[in-house]
């Protein structure tokens, strides 16, 4: 670990520590540093075995059904927010498999089905998730999922990766009954650690919601795997990264 690394960790964890304990309602120093650190769960958990199980139950199909139950799984999230007909995200899920089914004219069975939508609860954390939880936490520092799962899917997910005994109770936007970006779904953060937006980061897998934490006011870190382009929304990310691994040096590197 490098000199400047340690240095932030070390500041940083009592910045949190600081502004944790002892008197939890005091209101922290807003030109503080940043208290906690919250991640969308693709972020954390690999997608990878998504399409992968899709081209295994639909040779041939993978890669198109993918594309279209993603696409309606987020649409629908947010046309039900609209009309104020909310649904949660096991229950999107099924609706977005239905759909990418219909369109490529899929008869797919029960079980297929099933094993296809548990795929979602049953994805590994990525390889480098554990090491850069393990040293954020050890800065002290505050570390959730805030995700549109379920609580059910984010209580598996820590579970079954052991990555919940690196983090705090995980923050579903099932909560305010709503999907990010709105800004309700991101508040739940700044409750939940009784920290200001200012001192919290936000390490989003979608641009969109990279975009959504940065209109919000959080300190916003996006994991671009994949390359893609940036979100055209008016607002930028303070650090676009291939990984995780990057994540606690660009955090020292925003001080």
């Amino acid at each position: 670990m490098s000199h400047e690394r340690r240095d932030f960790l070390r500041g940083v964890g009592a910045l949190a520590l600081g502004g944790m304990t002892g008197g939890g309602s005091r209101r922290p120093d807003v030109g503080a540093g940043v208290g906690a650190v919250v991640f969308d769960a693709f972020t954390l958990l690999d997608f990878r075995p998504l399409p992968a199980t899709a081209e295994r139950l639909f040779p041939g199909h993978g890669g198109r059904f993918q594309e279209l139950f993603q696409t309606r799984l987020f649409e629908y999230g947010w046309l039900r927010v609209l009309g104020g007909q909310y649904r949660d995200f096991e229950g999107l899920s099924a609706d977005a498999f239905r759909y990418a089914s219909a369109t490529l004219k899929l008869t797919p069975s029960t079980g297929e089905t099933r094993e296809y939508l548990e795929t979602l609860t049953q994805l590994p954390a990525w390889p480098e998730a554990v090491g850069v939880l393990t040293e954020l936490r050890a800065a002290g520092l505050g570390l959730a999922f805030l995700s549109n799962f379920t609580p059910r899917m984010l209580a598996a997910a820590g579970r079954r990766t052991g990555l919940d005994r690196l983090m705090d109770p995980p923050l579903s936007t099932d909560a305010v009954r709503s999907y990010k970006p709105d800004p309700r779904a991101y508040q739940l953060a700044a409750e939940a650690f009784r920290l200001p937006r200012e001192r919290i980061a936000f390490v989003a897998h979608a641009g969109w919601d990279a975009a959504g934490a940065g209109w919000f006011g959080y300190r916003t870190y996006w994991i671009n795997r994949a390359g893609i382009s940036s979100e055209e929304l008016g607002v930028s990310p303070v650090a676009t990264l291939p990984s995780l691994s990057p994540l606690p040096g660009a955090l020292a590197g925003a001080r």
